[in-house]
């Protein structure tokens, strides 16, 4: 604080020599003249004194018979002449101040925290529907009446506040935790189950319905396999009605399945000369500002690069700075080597494995070859898998008249 005070009143650096400067000192300590940081050298002593204090030294200076030099000048009324030389400096510090104080009545960042269900893209069109938006000002914003609006439009946020953090506006949601249980449409009960491919049924465990095809069958495409048509007996054997229920059962069957794919000869890579040109702009919340530029060459691509200074960051300011290198490049026409070409068919082949895995589909054997055909290779393989089927269809209803035993007359 005392250091503080002294910057804010201006001292000085001055060096004493001469006849006596001990009674020099003796003397100024007897007038309340206060010095510091006295540094003695020789017969000559350098030492502090506050601006007020050098004024009053006129009389002691006579009776001592020293001489005293200023050396260093410090403090604000030392500062300020200087500072209101430089009109352009305290030009752009007066702006900037202003600048400060007027972006500090608006908004300019908006930041979502909490948020699961409810994306970025669909809270974002919800805030444009309030009009509340980058660049309004705060007075402008109801928070209390924001955060019910949230609430309303939101069923599944349970909780939600809004606060202003300096020039930011941060929204935290919290949203439920249970499972949000979605009606279905009621449906009528009566699904079969066919076949997906043609094949050979390998396995079946049927837990609703009645099975149409044993371990062993053979079928082919569209096959009911377990229908949802349940008939209900009378003592006699015969059908006194049909209970329709929803088939659902595991079935594996085993099948073929096929595999092809290609690849040309020869394709295009970039092939960068080197040359790039570099252009600048400024982005000021959506909307950039770039000088206007001819195209620079006939065929390149562009790399952006984009930051944010640090004062602006912490301000929550959405201003922004960026560089584009477009760099030339030109199309080079190359031909596979075979190595390479096996290498990214065989990469091809595994994908495509992959997804069958994924799946639940077993592979049992599998015959792949390559061949060469009209400029370009191609893969094809054939596979004998196991996977899981069943494609769920309406039941046929049937018409479900009793006759005079008990029986039903179809």
């Amino acid at each position: 604080m005392i250091e503080f005070l002294k910057y804010m009143k201006g001292y000085l650096r001055i060096r004493v020599s001469g006849f006596s400067p001990e009674r020099f000192m003796n003397l100024c300590s007897n007038k309340g003249i206060l010095l510091w940081d006295i540094v003695r050298e020789g017969d000559v002593y350098y030492m502090c004194i506050n601006l007020r204090g050098f004024w009053e030294l006129r009389p002691v200076v006579k009776k001592t018979g020293t001489r005293v030099a200023v050396l260093e000048r410090y403090g604000l009324p030392f500062f300020l002449p200087k500072l209101l030389k430089r009109k352009v400096f305290v030009a752009g510090l007066i702006l900037t101040i202003g600048f400060w104080i007027i972006s500090s009545f608006y908004i300019w960042d908006i930041e979502l925290e909490g948020n699961y269900q409810i994306t970025e893209d669909v809270f974002g069109d919800f805030l444009k529907e309030q009009q509340v938006s980058v660049g309004m000002r705060k007075e402008d914003l109801d928070i209390g009446a924001l955060e019910k609006e949230i609430r309303r439009r939101f069923p599944q946020v349970t909780w939600a506040s809004a606060r202003l953090t300096g020039t930011k506006l941060r929204i935290d949601i919290k949203e439920n935790d249970a499972p949000i249980i979605v009606e279905q449409p009621e449906t009528t009960e009566g699904k079969d189950l066919i076949s997906d491919y043609s094949g050979t049924v390998v396995a079946m465990i049927v837990r609703s319905g009645v099975p149409k095809v044993a371990i062993g069958d053979t079928v082919e495409q569209g096959t009911l396999l377990v229908e949802g048509k349940v008939p209900i007996y009378n003592e006699d054997t015969t059908i006194r009605e049909y209970q329709y229920v929803n088939a659902d059962a595991d079935i594996i069957l085993e099948h073929t399945m096929e595999f092809s794919t290609s690849l040309s000869f020869d394709h295009v890579e970039k092939e960068y000369t080197g040359r790039e040109k570099q252009s600048f702009y400024l982005k000021f919340g959506e909307k950039s500002y770039k000088l206007p530029e001819e195209r620079p060459y006939q065929i390149y691509d562009s790399l952006i690069r984009e930051s944010r200074p640090t004062v602006f960051e912490k301000l929550s300011i959405p201003i922004f700075w960026g560089e584009v290198t477009h760099r030339e490049y030109q199309n080079k026409e190359y031909i596979y080597t075979l190595d390479e070409a096996k290498e990214i068919l065989n990469q091809k082949l595994r994908d495509f494995i992959a997804s069958l895995e994924e799946k639940g589909v077993q592979i049992i054997e599998k015959n792949v070859r390559i061949d060469t055909e009209e400029n370009q290779w191609v893969v094809r393989g054939e596979f004998v898998v196991r996977e899981p089927i069943g494609k769920m269809t309406e039941t046929e209803k049937v018409e479900q008249t009793p006759d005079s035993e008990g029986g039903l007359v179809e």
